[in-house]
């Protein structure tokens, strides 16, 4: 059986928790690279967010070239715009800082006039900075009230731990993706926006269905001696590992043919801005949920007093265990030594078991001799088990019985048998 048949069945199991710190630094340089970015390069600002005029009209076989050379001619700074060349609609879209209506007016005759187009064919649209910031501050908001009220809600369903791991996977799927538009240099338009949301959702909700997971696993293990919290929260993770695999990879599926078929071959512009915020929010979404909230929820538990002692608990249990096996293990080498070791293990020490050991046998008709050494453990012979007191002696059984200086109608406690009458006085 393949190793992915083995994956896909369940019947792989992977440790996530003890390299958790592997994963905190993928994550830690990821992130670091992504906050780099968006301070040093910045973003690649639409037209709805800086304002400014997008002209859009038909090529009629000239190139980008020429279309800067009409900004050029009427006072634009042609370096600063930006113009692409759509070859689906054979035609060009010019987008410029924003201007005056003179000037709109201007470039729009320049144009019908080099370009050899009529005015109802040039699609003119401004766009000032004011409406962009709107929308800026709005997605904020938006975003502000989001989080609070998810982290109200997780706190609630699961615990205030579960919540700030989950918020931090959150965040981390945030930063990831927007560091990746600083990187590429994609402008960053409502649309943006709008994805950015919309995976936020989704991120969640993958990082919500291993906590379940983690809570249905870790319920009632404070009395339990099975498994750490820690080993509970990696069960959880290999059991949901499957599901979050597979629901990422059909929602990447569609999300990937918006990115690079529709945006990459058809030229659809809006779709890129669109699919490219998905494509990353999601993945990340699926590595953050196993890779970053899980182990973090771990180390956050881990300062319990309930956790400790669970750990230490399992950990006493599992040493008992090792000792009880190592017991077993050595049986049969007992049983099959001979006789001298096996008195040396019964009780002799070292150098006394090892001269019992490596005294060599007696001759034919000799009497036995005694051991070199004896300690308090050791049998000893049948003769020798008498008392202190030369009243008492030991039985065939073991007890203590009255010796014959002692008359034989008394027991040992003084006290007349049962079976005689006191003679009556």
């Amino acid at each position: 059986m393949s190793a992915i048949t083995r994956f896909y069945r369940g019947e792989f199991y992977f440790d996530f928790m003890s390299r958790r710190k592997i994963w905190y630094l993928i994550s830690g340089t990821l992130l670091a690279i992504c906050v780099v970015s968006m301070l040093v390069r910045g973003f690649s600002l639409g037209i709805d967010f800086k304002g400014g005029a997008v002209f859009q009209f038909p090529a009629n076989g000239h190139s980008i070239e020429d279309a800067r050379d009409v900004l050029r001619d009427n006072g634009i700074n042609a370096d600063e715009a930006v113009v692409q060349q759509l070859e689906t609609s054979k035609q060009l879209r010019v987008q410029t800082e924003e201007l005056t209506e003179p000037q709109t007016a201007a470039i729009t005759n320049a144009v019908a006039e080099d370009f050899g187009v009529k005015s109802e064919d040039i699609a003119v649209s401004t766009v000032g900075a004011s409406w962009g910031e709107t929308i800026t501050n709005k997605a904020i908001q938006g975003l502000v009230i989001f989080l609070v009220l998810v982290m109200i809600y997780l706190t609630i369903r699961f615990e205030w731990k579960m919540a700030v791991a989950a918020m931090a996977a959150l965040i981390h799927d945030l930063v990831v993706t927007l560091g990746i538009y600083s990187l590429v240099g994609f402008e960053v338009t409502p649309s943006t926006i709008i994805a950015i949301l919309a995976i936020l959702g989704f991120s969640l909700y993958d990082t919500v269905v291993v906590f379940d997971r983690v809570r249905e696993n870790t319920a009632g293990i404070a009395t339990s001696s099975r498994r750490t919290y820690a080993e509970a929260t990696n069960d959880s993770l290999n059991e949901t590992l499957i599901r979050s695999l597979n629901t990422s990879f059909i929602a990447l599926i569609p999300v990937g043919s918006l990115l690079f078929v529709g945006a990459g071959l058809l030229g659809a512009g809006t779709l890129r801005d669109l699919a490219l915020a998905q494509f990353v929010g999601i993945a990340s979404g699926a590595y953050s949920s196993l890779f970053f909230a899980a182990p973090l929820l771990v180390d956050l538990k881990r300062s319990e007093q309930q956790v400790k002692a669970l750990d230490a608990r399992v950990n006493r249990a599992r040493a008992s265990a090792a000792r009880v096996a190592a017991a077993a293990e050595a049986e049969p080498a007992l049983a099959g030594a001979s006789p001298g070791a096996a008195y040396a293990v019964g009780g002799l020490g070292d150098s006394e078991g090892a001269a019992a050991g490596e005294r060599e046998p007696a001759p034919a008709g000799a009497s036995p001799r005694r051991p070199a050494g004896r300690n308090r453990w050791s049998p000893r012979p049948a003769a020798s088990r008498l008392c202190r007191s030369s009243r008492w002696a030991a039985g065939p059984t073991g007890r203590r019985r009255p010796s014959a200086s002692r008359p034989a109608g008394r027991a040992a406690s003084g006290r007349p048998p049962r079976h005689r009458r006191r003679a009556a006085p």
